[in-house]
């Protein structure tokens, strides 16, 4: 099993501590974590790593650790991620840059002039203000004939920069853009400013019907790649003296803009942020029970993979990932 172990300890700035004076999780620790985690017949993989070296693995079904498995809205992290190697690419000027300036020509006629005030930032924190593809309306708009058309022309329910619409609609149109303004597909983009730093494949995972790549949802990673973005973001954005995210993305990815109308828990660009054990805590979540965790004063990040297959367990599954976590953290 390969592992990586970073060289150096970043001093965590925003939290005011230092991962380096954490503990990892003692053997009775994971010892319960296990047992804990077979009693969730839904659950197929585990993942911990403990300053940056991957210190357990649980596995009870579907894909192994090291297969990609799909991780549903978790995309919308990795999405994030991805748009931030980006803009320190120079591809995306930053966040406050309006969409349609990324998307140049290739926009449909007489929209709704609010479209002009969206901007990256907006769409990542799913704030664009546009009625949601999501929930009730998800299999309307995935049938459709342009996804991009589609989620651009709904009606606004909010201006951009307004209340948190968790839209996978939104995220698409995050993808798009970036696809238009770099001229290369969003999984090239993804597998060459992250995958290719991360040492981690990325396969490719749907299109639409313009071949744009699915905006955050049905991205294909393994866990212990999913590891390697949450220790991205742990560090930084720095992988050993290179940085891949700008200075500050994590930071700012990390503050709240929005609010989950379903667990209360802010969300910031990309990442869901709550406390867990009263420790801070980040993740991302995907249907089904799929999972990434980033506990910086703990030095620690956590995967999690489930099955994706309808019906989903819902929000009380999510309660009980967290849970698992939770016990990682709190003394035995």
């Amino acid at each position: 099993m390969q592992k990586r172990i970073w060289l150096a300890c970043w001093v965590w700035a925003l939290l005011g501590v230092q991962g380096a004076h954490a503990q990892p999780p003692e053997p009775a620790t994971l010892a319960a974590l296990d047992e804990a985690a077979g009693k969730l017949s839904r659950l197929h993989t585990l993942v911990v790593a403990y300053e940056g070296e991957i210190i357990h693995e649980h596995y009870q079904s579907g894909p192994g650790v090291a297969s990609p498995a799909n991780i549903k809205s978790l995309s919308k992290t990795v999405l994030a991620a991805v748009t931030g190697a980006a803009i320190e690419e120079g591809i995306v000027e930053s966040v406050e840059q309006p969409m349609v300036a990324l998307f140049g020509e290739q926009l449909p006629a007489n929209l709704d002039p609010r479209v002009n005030d969206i901007t990256v930032a907006h769409l990542l924190a799913q704030q664009a203000g546009l009625e949601r593809t999501s929930g009730g309306n998800y299999s309307a708009w995935v049938a459709s004939g342009n996804w991009v058309n589609d989620a651009l022309t709904r009606p606004f329910v909010d201006e951009p920069g307004g209340r948190m619409l968790y839209s996978t609609g939104t995220s698409h149109l995050l993808s798009a853009a970036l696809t238009h303004a770099s001229g290369e597909t969003t999984h090239a983009l993804a597998q060459r400013l992250l995958g290719e730093p991360l040492n981690i494949t990325i396969p490719p995972w749907l299109r639409d019907p313009q071949g744009i790549y699915f905006g955050g949802n049905d991205m294909q990673l393994s866990p212990r790649a999913l590891i390697e973005v949450g220790e991205l973001y742990r560090n930084d954005g720095m992988i050993g003296n290179k940085r891949v995210l700008p200075e500050g993305w994590v930071e700012a990815s990390w503050t709240p803009r929005g609010t989950s109308p379903w667990t209360g828990d802010g969300y910031g660009f990309g990442w869901f942020i709550t406390q867990l054990a009263e420790t801070p805590a980040y993740y991302g979540r995907g249907y089904g029970g799929q999972a990434l965790y980033v506990i910086p004063e703990r030095a620690m990040t956590v995967v999690i993979t489930s099955d994706p297959t309808p019906p989903s367990p819902g929000g009380q599954f999510q309660q009980q990932l967290n849970q698992l976590v939770v016990s990682l953290l709190q003394p035995r």
